[in-house]
C-alpha cells in the first residue's frame, strides 16, 4: 500500500519537472473565431521574422504557439499584434510542457500563485453613479407596480433630482398613496405637497450606503464568478475601499483577455418595438417621447419603447446551442421574479415584436467633477423577434451570427450582469523572471532545510535516520502530488515557507518515535518488543500534536486571504503526507528491515 501511494504520488508530482512553456495564443473578440486563414497568417508572419517557436496549433477557434524562450515570446507578440485586426487579441501565456502520455492520466503541474509565476493586477473602480441611477429606475418600476396593485390613480410617476416624484389625481389617492408606498419601502424619506398633489421620495442616508454597498458586492461576486469562467487559478477578488475592487489573476501576462470578460458590463434588456411611429421620422431627428432609436448588428435602425420589460440582473443560467436548423442560440433562465414580471410584461403583447438589447458600458478615460470615471452605454439589437406566446421562466434569444459568438453571450450572462459599470484604474503585470527567481530562491530554501534535516537525523539516528531521511523524502513527492491533483490548490511564496516547515516538522515524529524505542532498549526490552512499544507508545502523542497543528491550518485558511490560505493549504497537506510516511511509511520499512529478526544489536 505504501509503495503504491508513494508511486501515485511521483507519478503526479512528475509534471512539475517538466514545466511550463511560454507562450502565445490568439482568440478573436466578441465570439469571433480564428480559422486555418488566420493560422496561416500567423505561421508566416513568424517565419518572415525569423521567430523560431516550437509547436503552433489551432484548436476550438483559438491558436496557441509555444516558444523556448521569454525573448521570442515577446518578440511574437509584438509582430502578431500588428500583423492581426483588431478583431483578434494576441496575449501571452504559460502553457504545460507536459508530455501527452502525462497529461492522458490526469498528471498536471502545480498552478503557482502570481509571486511565483507572474500574473496581471486589476485595481477596478465601480462606477456608483450608475448605480444610484438603477435603483432609482427601479424605484419607479415599482412604485407603478404598488399603486396599479392597490388600484391608486396617480398622473405620472418620473425621476426628481436624486429622488421619484409621484403626482396623484386627487387628494385622496395622495394621502392612500403615501400610506402604500410609506408601508412597501422601508428607509425612504417623503415629502407631500398638497398644492400640486405630488409626493417626492428620496432614499435616506442609510440607504443610500445600503445601495452603493450592495452595488460593490454585487460587483465582487460576478467579478469572482467571470474569474472562474476564465480558469484562472487562486484568483484574488476583494473590496478596497468604498468602491474599488483588487483583482490578481496569476499566470495570466496579458491583460487582454482578462479586460475583455471582467471588464465588460454585458447585459441584456428587452424591449417592445414602437410600432406607432415612422422610424425614419426618428432618424431624421424626430424621437418620439417614450421611445429611443437603436441600431442592430447590421446597422439598421429600429425605434423601442422606454419601457424596459425585463433586465438582465434576473438571468440565472444562459446556455448556448442550436436550433432546429443549426443556428446558434442562447438558452435563458430567470428567477422566479423575473419569470413573474416577464410573464406579465409578454401576456398583453402576443403577436408584437420585441427587441433584444445587448448593452455594454465602457470607461471613456475622461472624469466627472468629483474625480470619478466617465461611462459612455453601447447598445445594440440582437434579435427582434414576434411574441409568440405568453414567456415565463425559460427562453430563448437568435440572431447570433456564430456559435462562438453564442458562447461568448451566455458565458457574461451567465457569469453574472454587473449591478454597475466597472472600470480599470490601475494595472501591473508581474514579469515571470521575477516569478522564476522567487522559485528559485523558494527551492533553495527547501533543500537547505532538507538538506539540513537529512545530515542531523542520519549522524544522530544513523540506520533508522536513513529510514527517516527515506520517509522525509517521500513525503515532499506526495506533497508536491497532492497539490499537483486537488483543482484548486495553488503555490505561492508563502506556501513554499510552509513546505520548508512541513520539512522540519515532519521528523518530528520519527524522533518521537525513536526515543521511545531507544527508552525501551535500555529497559532492557528485546529489539522487536522496543520496536514494537516505541511505536505505540508515541502514537497517540503524535497524532495529538499533529491535529492542533492542522486545527490553526484550517482557521487560517478559514479567514485567510491570498497568501494567507496559500500557507495554510501548503501546510495542511504537509501535517498529513507527514503522518502518513513518517508512521506507517517508516514501520512498514522497519519492519521489512528488521521486523521478524533475531537482532541483538539496533542501529539506533
Amino acid at each position: 500500500m505504501v509503495l503504491v501511494i508513494v508511486a501515485l504520488g511521483a507519478l503526479y508530482a512528475l509534471p512539475n519537472i517538466y514545466g511550463e512553456d511560454p507562450a502565445v495564443q490568439i482568440s478573436g473578440k466578441r465570439g469571433v473565431a480564428a480559422d486555418v486563414t488566420v493560422f496561416d497568417t500567423v505561421k508566416s508572419n513568424l517565419d518572415s521574422q525569423n521567430i523560431a517557436y516550437s509547436k503552433a496549433e489551432l484548436e476550438n477557434g483559438q491558436i496557441l504557439v509555444r516558444f523556448n524562450s521569454y525573448e521570442s515570446q515577446q518578440l511574437a507578440r509584438d509582430v502578431l499584434t500588428k500583423a492581426l485586426t483588431d478583431e483578434y487579441s494576441v496575449a501571452l501565456n504559460l502553457t504545460p510542457a507536459t508530455p501527452e502520455w502525462l497529461a492522458n492520466l490526469g498528471g498536471v503541474p502545480m498552478k503557482l500563485g502570481l509571486d511565483l509565476s507572474g500574473g496581471v493586477h486589476f485595481l477596478m473602480e465601480v462606477d456608483m453613479k450608475t448605480a444610484m441611477g438603477r435603483a432609482q429606475e427601479n424605484m419607479i418600476g415599482s412604485f407603478r407596480n404598488d399603486l396599479r396593485g392597490e388600484k391608486i390613480r396617480y398622473r405620472s410617476v418620473k425621476e426628481a433630482g436624486d429622488g421619484v416624484k409621484v403626482v396623484f389625481r386627487s387628494l385622496d389617492d395622495l394621502i392612500a398613496g403615501q400610506k402604500l408606498l410609506e408601508r412597501t419601502n422601508q428607509g425612504m424619506l417623503f415629502a407631500e405637497n398638497e398644492d400640486d398633489l405630488s409626493l417626492v421620495v428620496t432614499m435616506s442616508e442609510a440607504k443610500l450606503k445600503e445601495t452603493a454597498e450592495y452595488a460593490l458586492q454585487q460587483n465582487i461576486t460576478i467579478i469572482r464568478n467571470r474569474v472562474n469562467e476564465l480558469g484562472v487559478a487562486e484568483p484574488l477578488v476583494q473590496r478596497q475601499g468604498a468602491k474599488h475592487i483588487v483583482v490578481e489573476l496569476p499566470g495570466v501576462q496579458d491583460t487582454a483577455r482578462a479586460k475583455e470578460i471582467l471588464g465588460a458590463t454585458a447585459t441584456l434588456q428587452f424591449h417592445m418595438v414602437d410600432q406607432e411611429h415612422d422610424v425614419m421620422d426618428a432618424v431624421n431627428g424626430r424621437v418620439p417621447p417614450g421611445s429611443f432609436l437603436v441600431k442592430d448588428q447590421d446597422g439598421r435602425p429600429y425605434l423601442l419603447k422606454k419601457r424596459i420589460m425585463l433586465r438582465g440582473e434576473h438571468i440565472v443560467g444562459a446556455a448556448s446551442s442550436a436550433d432546429e436548423f443549426q443556428r446558434p442560440q442562447v438558452n435563458i433562465d430567470l428567477d422566479s421574479k423575473g419569470g413573474s414580471l416577464f410573464s406579465n410584461a409578454t401576456k398583453d403583447n402576443i403577436g408584437k415584436p420585441m427587441a433584444t438589447v445587448f448593452i455594454e458600458s465602457k470607461a471613456t478615460g475622461a472624469k466627472n467633477p468629483d474625480g470619478s470615471l466617465k461611462f459612455t452605454q453601447e447598445q445594440e439589437i440582437i434579435s427582434v423577434a414576434t411574441i409568440q406566446a405568453r414567456l415565463g421562466s425559460s427562453f430563448r434569444i437568435t440572431g447570433q451570427p456564430t456559435p462562438a459568438a453564442a458562447h461568448n453571450l451566455a458565458l457574461l450572462l451567465r457569469a453574472g450582469a454587473l449591478i454597475a459599470p466597472i472600470a480599470i484604474v490601475e494595472e501591473r503585470t508581474v514579469g515571470p523572471s521575477l516569478g522564476a527567481e522567487n522559485v528559485e530562491l523558494g527551492l533553495q530554501a527547501i533543500l537547505w532545510g532538507f538538506a539540513g534535516v537529512l545530515i542531523f537525523m542520519t549522524v544522530y539516528y544513523r540506520k533508522f535516520g536513513l529510514v527517516a531521511n527515506l520517509a522525509l523524502a517521500a513525503n515532499l513527492v506526495l506533497i508536491v502530488g497532492t497539490m499537483s491533483l486537488i483543482p484548486g490548490a495553488t503555490l505561492t511564496l508563502p506556501g513554499m515557507a510552509g513546505i520548508v516547515l512541513t520539512v522540519g516538522m515532519a521528523v518530528d515524529a520519527n524522533v518521537l518515535i525513536f526515543e521511545r524505542i531507544r527508552e525501551e532498549i535500555r529497559e532492557g526490552k528485546s529489539i522487536q518488543q522496543a520496536i514494537h512499544q516505541g511505536y505505540d507508545a508515541a502514537y497517540s502523542t503524535i497524532i495529538d500534536a499533529n491535529i492542533t497543528t492542522l486545527i490553526a491550518a484550517i482557521i487560517l485558511f478559514a479567514v485567510g486571504t491570498g497568501p494567507i490560505k496559500g500557507f495554510a493549504v501548503t501546510l495542511s497537506i504537509g501535517i498529513l503526507t507527514s503522518m502518513f510516511t513518517s508512521i506507517i511509511g517508516t514501520r512498514s520499512v522497519v519492519n521489512a528491515i528488521w521486523g521478524g529478526k533475531k537482532i541483538d544489536k539496533l542501529s539506533i
